[in-house]
């Protein structure tokens, strides 16, 4: 009986080592599965931080240029000398020469930042800035048809900075 005794007492430790052992890999394995979801989580959380600051950037400086294009066309409508409206349009030019390098800043950063739909989205804003201030520069040179270009190409750039603002809020809710 005693050897009966001392196997028993050996299987049963040896079990119960097993069993540990067992259990400790389970642990381990749930403690690295939560801590790879918690990583993962706080790196989701980093991106979605990183691309609202960047789309609300990109908005702020749209703004900015988007208000320097209303009041041109408040100098269309309110200056009625044209010497005194080429002279505002050369400061709006100047404003906006000075305007458009944060807005491409930031543009290059939401490029960077992601997703596709919302880097073409900004692009185009860009894009239509460009072709604005170019509007706007013709008009200085005295070009006829571009006065009625300008007042096309921006209502395009709003037309752009909306569905970049779209594509941001469809970029945040999707992340």
């Amino acid at each position: 009986m005693g050897d009966s005794a001392v196997w028993v007492a050996a299987l049963t430790g040896g079990t119960a080592v097993f069993a540990s052992w067992v259990t400790n890999l389970g642990n381990v394995r749930a403690a690295r599965v939560q801590a790879e979801a918690s990583a993962q989580a706080q790196h989701r959380g980093h991106v979605r931080q990183s691309r609202r600051a960047a789309y609300l950037e990109l908005m702020g400086h749209a703004h900015i240029v988007g208000e320097l294009y209303r009041m041109a066309l408040d100098a269309f409508h309110q200056i009625t000398d044209p010497g005194h409206q080429l002279t505002r349009f050369e400061e709006l030019r100047s404003e906006l020469r000075e305007a458009y390098d944060p807005l491409m800043h930031s543009v290059r950063i939401v490029v960077l930042e992601g997703p596709s739909a919302t880097a073409e989205a900004a692009r185009a804003v860009l894009s239509a800035a460009r072709e604005t201030n170019g509007c706007l520069w013709r008009i200085t040179c005295d070009d006829a048809d571009a006065r009625a270009r300008f007042f096309e190409v921006q209502g395009a750039y709003l037309q752009c900075l909306g569905r970049f603002v779209d594509a941001a809020r469809a970029a945040m809710e999707a992340s």
